[in-house]
């Protein structure tokens, strides 16, 4: 099998006046309290922002925007399924559908996947076929770096304007998501600025569209970049045989 390149997818300060100083002017008690009224408004306004930006649970991580056309530079050159949602949208979607419950294991303690019905991107398809006689002529290979502080590896895929006019729209996406602490790590490893603040304990690192509801294998070339480490790109993690041969049977 092989992937199918997309074509295009954060006090109130009381204080007394006085009417002593020849600068100060002197407010009555009913402008004062208003005064007071709109700064506890204001406060308040402030709280309501401070936590609606720090109640989500996912976000979509710097790398992964990638898969997002409204970042026409970083998606116009990615191989996977670009979306013509934009990153706020998306976020505001999955979280209102995000479960801890649902949370499932990934191939290290920090990676867990969560999995949605694709009813929100007719134009996420299903971008992995069979290798066949009759479209192995279509295939590519390509040394390639997702950045510019990752060793480039060997890809493949097929182009989508070679064999994906026909593909069906995928019936899940898997939420591929990183623990905070491990994109911390990783961004201080290669010395990349993450979303600034940003304290949601999952990011959205990559985005699947796929027809089925559980992981699929990694290809074997991603598990190589991972135990290269975080300073190269991956995430440290050594290969695991068995893992790497079942990844080795699928793709």
């Amino acid at each position: 099998r092989t992937p199918v390149a997309a074509s295009r997818m954060k006090g109130l300060l009381l204080f007394a006046l006085n009417p002593s100083s020849p600068t100060t002017p002197i407010l009555r008690s009913s402008a004062v309290h208003s005064l007071v009224n709109r700064k506890i408004a204001s406060s308040c306004a402030s709280a309501a922002i401070i936590m609606s930006a720090t109640t989500k649970s996912l976000v979509v991580d710097p790398f992964c925007f990638r898969q997002f056309s409204e970042h026409e530079e970083a998606s116009k050159s990615y191989k996977g399924t670009v979306f013509s949602l934009s990153v706020a949208d998306f976020e505001d979607i999955v979280n209102a559908r995000y479960d801890e419950a649902n949370l499932k294991d990934g191939y290290a303690p920090f990676c867990k996947h969560i999995f949605i019905e694709n009813d929100i991107a007719p134009e996420a398809k299903v971008n992995v076929l069979p290798i066949t006689t009759d479209n192995e002529h279509n295939l590519r290979t390509k040394y390639e770096a997702r950045n510019d502080k990752e060793l480039p590896v060997l890809t493949r895929w097929f182009p989508a304007e070679l064999v994906g006019a026909d593909l069906p729209s995928a019936k899940y996406l898997d939420l591929i998501l990183y623990s905070r602490e491990q994109i911390n790590k990783e961004n201080a490893s290669m010395g990349k600025a993450g979303r600034e603040g940003e304290t949601a304990p999952w990011g959205i690192v990559s985005i699947k569209a796929q027809d089925v509801d559980h992981e699929l294998p990694m290809t074997p070339i991603t598990a190589m970049r991972n135990a290269l480490g975080k300073e190269h790109g991956g995430s440290g993690i050594a290969i695991d045989r068995d893992a790497y041969m079942e990844a080795y049977n699928y793709w």
